[in-house]
């Protein structure tokens, strides 16, 4: 009887310990896109996407030894499509947030960023930090974090105007239905080089994003595999270079470049 107790304890054990699904098992990962940001993830007129995430998957997943299936979504999409099982990844310069963190794990950061704020060059005078959007008309994309950080975080009191994509908001600050467009830096680089954009630049850094990439929850060894891969990319300076030929011309600061802090695999 006893033997047989033993036995069982080292069954339950051994199940106990069996390894979640990882996407470190699989040859070829599905890889969720957007197609809407220029400079960091679009469509060209042959059909390829291109851009800097796009560079960044590529090289990270090459790293693991995988494939990679492109599957694009909205913004608002980010979360489900890893909850429901859809995709393996998400690289959608989505920064990580407590809230965001319940659902799905992070790996990563691969960069580290600011917020920065987009106007009408009538407007540059009188927008020059972030304090100067209170009471403004501000474009929130759904399924996007920017605006909230601005009221909530920032105790700013603008007001959210909600917009499916950053396509939507450059059309709404056209016609003039909102003052600015605030998100990340490197986002709103890519706007910029949009043909008759003729928005400005603030300059006002504050908010920093951390760009992650969304793995599913507990899928504990394909985060720690990525935060290794991420690590070889900026120390043999395939990050430097890809941030260079992306941003090197946007006057964003890249003088130091280095392995951000990860958000540790739980």
């Amino acid at each position: 009887m006893r033997r047989l107790l033993i036995c069982l304890l080292l069954l339950v054990t051994a199940c106990g310990a069996a390894r979640p699904a990882s996407l470190v098992d699989e040859d070829e990962l599905i890889v969720a896109i957007r197609s809407d940001v220029p400079l960091i993830s679009f469509k060209k007129p042959d059909g390829a996407y291109d851009g800097f995430n796009i560079d960044v998957a590529e090289d990270l997943i090459s790293r693991l030894g995988k494939k990679i299936r492109w599957l694009e979504i909205k913004a608002g999409d980010q979360l489900t499509v890893l909850t429901d099982g859809r995709a393996d990844l998400v690289f959608a310069h989505m920064s990580v947030t407590p809230e965001r963190k319940k659902v799905i794990d992070f790996a990563g950061p691969y960069h580290v960023d600011f917020q920065d704020i987009a106007v009408r060059p009538a407007d540059v005078s009188a927008i020059r930090d972030v304090r100067d959007l209170e009471g403004r008309r501000i474009c929130w994309v759904r399924g996007t974090n920017i605006a909230q950080r601005i009221v909530d975080e920032r105790q700013v009191k603008a007001i959210p105007v909600p917009a499916d994509d950053y396509n939507a908001c450059l059309e709404m600050i056209k016609a003039g239905r909102i003052d600015a467009i605030s998100t990340n830096s490197q986002i709103l680089a890519g706007l910029l080089t949009k043909p008759g954009v003729g928005l400005n630049l603030v300059g006002a850094a504050f908010n920093e994003q951390r760009t992650a990439i969304g793995v599913r929850k507990g899928d504990v060894d394909g985060c720690e595999e990525l935060n290794r891969a991420i690590t070889q990319m900026y120390q043999d300076g395939t990050a430097h270079m890809l941030l260079d030929k992306w941003f090197g011309k946007s006057g964003i600061d890249l003088s130091v470049v280095s392995v951000p802090q990860f958000e540790g695999c739980s």
